[in-house]
């Protein structure tokens, strides 16, 4: 049986409207999940579901109402319902990837170094981090003449491409996906799946929105649907 690597247990989510005299908007209730290593879980549900809710709560970026969401980091199980927050920063270092739709970054920094960030935030020498950042952006089809540039006046694809090669270059345990694909042509979401499903074969625990029929079939493992949330 392959290592478990998240598990979410009775995950409850909601946001106060303040601005609409306290109305309470439930979003996520009763979520019980569980990935292993090598899986990739597809999220699935209509339009307001909580499936980006999830995938931030997940993530430590939305504080965590009721339930557990449990992570092995390293050799332990932490808990971000209750982890503090620089424990959550060294998560998301060494264990727990995010590839959003967006790419975010500090402007005029070059691609190259862009891509090479998470490595060296893991105390790999530069030379060796840029290496591997130039091939994996190669293999992106991001050409060499771009590397040294930043990447704000990229197209959207571009750009894109540069993210996933940002989320996927450390290769951490736990990969988060919020449609990685989407402003992609054919032949790029190709490459981009090809690679998604390398890092899953090594042993890499995914989680994922892909609205794409086509990368869904390429990647799921498994499927899983949001439960509904009640109106309180």
């Amino acid at each position: 049986m392959s290592e478990q690597k998240l598990r979410v247990i009775g995950l409850e989510k909601g946001f106060t409207l303040h601005n609409q005299g306290g109305l309470r908007l439930p979003v996520l209730h009763g979520v019980d999940l569980a990935v292993a290593a090598g899986d990739c879980v597809v999220l699935r549900g209509p339009s307001g579901a909580g499936k980006s809710t999830l995938l931030r709560a997940l993530y430590g970026n939305y504080l965590i109402e009721h339930g557990h969401v449990l992570v092995r980091h390293e050799d332990r199980v932490i808990d971000l319902a209750t982890a503090p927050p620089r424990l959550v920063l060294e998560m998301r270092q060494r264990t727990m990837g995010f590839v959003s739709q967006f790419l975010r970054v500090i402007p005029r920094i070059p691609t190259l170094d862009i891509v090479a960030e998470p490595l060296r935030k893991l105390g790999i020498a530069a030379e060796a981090a840029r290496e591997r950042a130039g091939a994996l952006l190669e293999r992106l089809a991001i050409p060499q003449r771009l590397w040294s540039l930043p990447p704000a006046t990229f197209s959207g694809g571009e750009q894109q491409r540069v993210n996933i090669a940002r989320g996927l270059i450390a290769e951490r345990p736990i990969i988060l996906l919020d449609e990685p694909t989407a402003s992609l042509d054919d032949r790029n979401r190709a490459i981009a799946i090809e690679l998604i499903d390398e890092v899953r074969k090594r042993g890499s625990a995914i989680v994922g929105i892909f609205h794409d029929l086509a990368v869904r079939e390429a990647l799921g493992t498994q499927d899983f649907e949001i439960p509904h949330a009640e109106a309180a």
